[in-house]
């Protein structure tokens, strides 16, 4: 989804926003969500965040439209301006809560649009309230229409697999910096919808590296041809070209593989680095991974 963004603070800057958003019907009239949502940038706030939602949905029109409210905790990472200077900018993170509506337009061929309303509400940060619109997709038969034909489904998701990254790290600065970042990693399935990986990070020059684990759910869809994930875990960052001793950081990473030729696939993962010392970055890779 894209739209607009509106201060509630001041009333008169107001940004871009986007937002990506996998949810999740836990029956009827019920659904829970998670999402990323940027809230663009304006002056002194370049701010994003992790929405965690439970929805209330009635549908309309022969339930080709759905109409929903949706309510949840809201984790942000805000670069703003230091409250007490030594700096640029500042790394903040906090709470807040996130309040949205939401309409949606089904198509027989899975296909959805959606237009939606967010209200964010926090108490050290800035509120907002933005309008988007989006198209998605939907990722398994309706529970409404016809029973799906019995299949063996695997007991885990993932078995093992070993993916070697490239891409990009951006660091969460007003200037938004750029590096190369390399990667690789180890994937195990340790549940249905449970993974576990051991990875190394090179976020690039003038950044640090280091080992990373962390722990997943994820589930597959089409067939076990796609498998989207969302992990948390620790990062080690050594050889750190600003200090001169190691620091251990919260990393928070959304991934997505699609399995075009047993046993190879394509994997897809953007990693958010947490950090004490203001140096929080985004670095998002893509890579082959080979699956035995």
């Amino acid at each position: 989804m894209g739209g607009v963004m509106q201060s509630r603070n001041t009333h008169t800057d107001d940004s871009y926003s986007w937002q990506l958003e996998y949810r999740q019907g836990l029956g009827e009239h019920l659904a829970a969500s998670l999402s990323y949502l940027n809230e663009g940038h304006v002056p002194a706030h370049h701010r994003d965040g992790y929405a965690a939602q439970l929805w209330a949905h009635s549908p309309a029109f022969a339930q080709r439209l759905s109409l929903a409210a949706g309510i949840g905790p809201y984790y942000y990472f805000d670069t703003t301006e230091p409250q007490n200077g030594g700096g640029p900018y500042s790394d903040e993170h906090g709470w807040g809560g996130i309040f949205s509506l939401a309409a949606t337009w089904s198509l027989e061929s899975r296909w959805l649009f959606q237009m939606r309303a967010n209200w964010v509400k926090t108490s050290d940060s800035m509120d907002t309230v933005s309008a988007l619109a989006g198209i998605g997709y939907q990722l398994e038969p309706s529970s409404k229409g016809p029973p799906p034909v019995p299949s063996v489904r695997p007991k885990k998701t993932t078995g093992n697999e070993v993916t070697l990254f490239a891409g990009q790290t951006i660091m969460n600065s007003f200037e938004s910096e750029h590096s190369t970042a390399l990667g690789a990693e180890y994937r195990r399935g340790l549940w249905r919808y449970v993974d576990w990986t051991a990875s190394w990070l090179d976020e690039g020059a003038h950044r640090p590296n280091g080992p990373v684990t962390q722990l997943w759910a994820v589930k597959a869809f089409l067939n076990d041809r796609l498998a989207l994930g969302v992990g948390g875990g620790v990062y080690l960052a050594v050889d750190h070209p600003f200090a001169d001793h190691s620091s251990l950081s919260t990393i928070v990473t959304l991934t997505g593989s699609y399995r075009f030729q047993p046993p190879w696939c394509l994997r897809v993962s953007w990693n958010r680095i947490l950090t004490d010392d203001n140096r929080d970055a985004d670095v998002i890779v893509g890579g082959v991974g080979y699956r035995f």
